[in-house]
């Protein structure tokens, strides 16, 4: 919940992600803070120690202007700042504050890398977090490969000395020992590094005998088949080059296949894959569906043993709000508390079960660790959805996705080519039918709006919502808001009750070809990005361009009140719109009013409830402010659509000429 918390209540958290800022846009927070207040609430959770101190998890940059305003006079020490207190959550607030960052200035690259790989180290997996975050999941995963940079270089992403670009050069290839030599290379030289100059050293790289891979194989493997090796007879083994990396790589790849072989043997999994890198990438799992498991269920005895110490932890919990206990009593039943939370999560922190009848349908990755030990990845995987059980118990007989039986004798690169042709030929009969190429667009569109998410489509057609520039704000009660709503509710959902993905495009195509559409418009409208009028990076002269189109009435849907418009603007920008509206005579009736009673009467007066003119009535029931506008081609703001009524159109009696003003619930739509 919100609360006020004295500014000399709150430290800083370690857990905060961002490490680094930016001199330049901490002056002008400290500068803005200072003429108009703080603006936006910190994330803070309790301390248990020192007792009545926060921990600031997000907002971090914000509380360090109020301190610098402190120091220096200009607030008072113990002035009240509104915070949201959180529970203590662990990576669920690490994650909050990352999420605010993303919203903020800039993180550095590296703060994003370690950020990730914190997410990773918890049991995120990467589609996870580039979901959670609005993120592509290359995106993620190239910030994790950045994280495995050698030290030396992933330095000096952090300090700036190098560009993300040549960071990315040197995470070219995964060997950290190389990396540091091409670095100390590269910082001896003059002009700086170049991404593309990085790159070839790089790519000319030897593998250093501490690579995982050399570990895997062993030098006197390697040597036998044929490897060189330049040895430094002044150094220690470490700093021994393996120079045939196609060699090595055969030589690891066969011992990885061979362990991956022995684990799906004992495990009884459908498959084991093995990769040399140290974790999963996207392409290895495309098309594939993520295995979600239930942890396995408390016993009776757990289950007592569990009651026991949360009644012991409710017993400490009671010594430390116990204001007569004194702080030796405090300080031990801290450590009993942090003893017994450790005991409950040993019992109920189970391992995910896996029934018998599934195990034959799932598969996992054998991943190389840094140790050059295979390591079989946690995260399970199932090559076409997992079939659910039926009330006997027994999968059904009809319509059941199983593994395809693997093709014998066909390379991986010929069926690659195999696929690529196929797709070709019915890419001919689909182009051929634009009738059926417009039911096949809308279908998968809309098919994961229904629910469906696991089904491989065999495209990359889709409709996914745009991520929102402001996360978790919401108007329920605005009349676009209520509109899209209901129209939602009467798209016909017949089609979507199947659950294999083949019925619902069948059924989907057997559906009104009017509902169709409407399903049509229904994915095309949630595609949208938000933008604004005007100029800025925020802006889009398309959409411009379709709101004339459309002819798009947007006073009709939206009127500015003072809690979604004015008491958030300055009050030059309300004399303004008073301006516009009336003239300066308007503006200059309410010159003497505070800033709450100013954003209350233009609320007033934009709804038409003040004495005034008929014609100025009407001009300002339809003014808006121009980032609500839809600017005109020619860029002329007073031709915009939704503009403020031009008075000289008002007739003779002060009344606008109607023309043919569009109802809210009918959008008229374009000539």
């Amino acid at each position: 919940m919100i609360q006020t918390i004295p500014l000399n209540k709150l430290v800083p958290s370690t857990r905060n992600v961002r490490r680094r800022s930016d001199e330049a846009a901490d002056a002008q927070l400290r500068a803005d803070i200072e003429a108009r207040g703080l603006l936006q609430n910190l994330i803070v959770t309790a301390n248990k120690k020192p007792r009545g101190t926060f921990a600031v998890e997000a907002g971090g940059r914000r509380h360090a202007a109020l301190k610098a305003l402190a120091e220096a006079g200009t607030l008072a020490v113990d002035v009240a700042v509104p915070c949201l207190v959180l529970d203590d959550l662990g990576s669920a607030v690490s994650e909050a504050s990352l999420a605010e960052n993303f919203q903020k200035l800039a993180l550095n690259p590296a703060d994003e890398c370690l950020a990730f790989q914190h997410f990773i180290e918890q049991g995120s997996d990467v589609e996870g977090i580039a979901r959670r975050f609005g993120v592509t999941v290359r995106f993620v995963e190239g910030r994790l490969r950045l994280a495995s940079l050698a030290p030396v270089v992933f330095q000096a992403l952090a300090d700036g000395e190098i560009t993300l670009d040549v960071a990315k050069a040197y995470a070219s290839t995964p060997d950290r020992e190389r990396q540091a030599h091409v670095f100390d290379q590269m910082s001896r030289g003059y002009g700086g590094a170049h991404p593309d100059s990085v790159r070839r050293m790089m790519t000319q790289a030897t593998v250093s005998a501490s690579d995982p891979r050399a570990r895997l194989v062993g030098e006197d493997a390697y040597l036998a088949a044929g490897g060189r090796i330049d040895r430094d007879l002044f150094a220690d083994d470490a700093s021994t080059r393996w120079l045939d990396i196609a060699i090595l790589e055969r030589l690891a790849n066969e011992k990885m296949e061979e362990a991956a072989a022995a684990l799906a043997a004992k495990t009884g999994f459908a498959w084991v894959r093995p990769t040399l890198d140290r974790y999963v990438d996207w392409q290895q799992t495309e098309g594939m569906t993520r295995v979600e498991l239930e942890a396995a269920e408390l016993s009776d005895d757990e289950q007592r043993q569990v009651a026991e110490l949360e009644a012991q932890a409710a017993d400490q919990v009671g010594m430390l709000e116990d204001e007569a206990s004194s702080e030796e009593d405090r300080a031990a039943a801290e450590a009993r508390l942090e003893a017994l939370d450790k005991a409950i999560e040993a019992i109920t922190d189970k391992p995910p079960v896996l029934g018998d009848d599934l195990r034959p349908t799932v598969g996992a990755f054998l991943v190389l660790g840094p140790d050059g030990k295979p390591k079989l990845h946690q995260t399970l995987y199932a090559d076409r959805p997992v079939p659910s059980d039926s009330e006997d118990g027994e999968a059904p007989a009809d319509g059941v996705d199983t593994p395809s039986p693997r093709i014998i004798g066909l390379s991986q690169r010929l069926t690659d080519e195999l696929a690529i042709q196929r797709r070709d030929i019915l890419a001919v009969y689909v182009a051929a039918d634009p009738d059926f190429a417009l039911d096949l667009a809308i279908f998968l569109m809309v098919d994961r709006l229904s629910g469906h998410r696991t089904d491989r489509y065999g495209s990359t057609l889709s409709a996914r919502p745009p991520q929102e520039p402001v996360i978790g704000f919401r108007t329920p009660g605005a009349a676009a808001t209520i509109a899209r709503a209901e129209a939602e509710e009467q798209l016909d959902r017949s089609w979507a009750g199947h659950d294999q993905v083949e019925a619902r495009f069948d059924a989907f195509r057997a559906v009104d070809p009017e509902q169709r559409a409407a399903w049509l418009g229904h994915a095309v409208a949630a595609s949208l990005e938000a933008s604004i009028g005007g100029t800025g990076a925020s802006a889009c002269r398309f959409h411009d361009h379709l709101g004339h189109l459309l002819e798009v009435d947007v006073a009709a849907w939206w009127r500015p009140t003072a809690t979604n418009f004015f008491d958030k603007v300055t009050k030059p920008v309300m004399f303004e719109a008073l301006d516009q509206i009336e003239g300066p005579a308007l503006a200059a009736r309410y010159g003497a009013a505070k800033k709450a009673d100013l954003a209350g009467t233009c609320e007033r007066i934009c709804a038409g409830d003040f004495i005034g003119e008929v014609g100025t009535k009407e001009v300002a029931r339809a003014w808006l402010p121009a980032a609500m506008r839809f600017a005109s081609p020619t860029g002329d703001p007073d031709a915009a659509t939704g503009a403020a009524t031009d008075p000289e159109l008002v007739d003779a009696e002060g009344i606008e000429e109607p023309g043919d003003i569009g109802d809210p619930a009918a959008p008229r739509a374009a000539a």
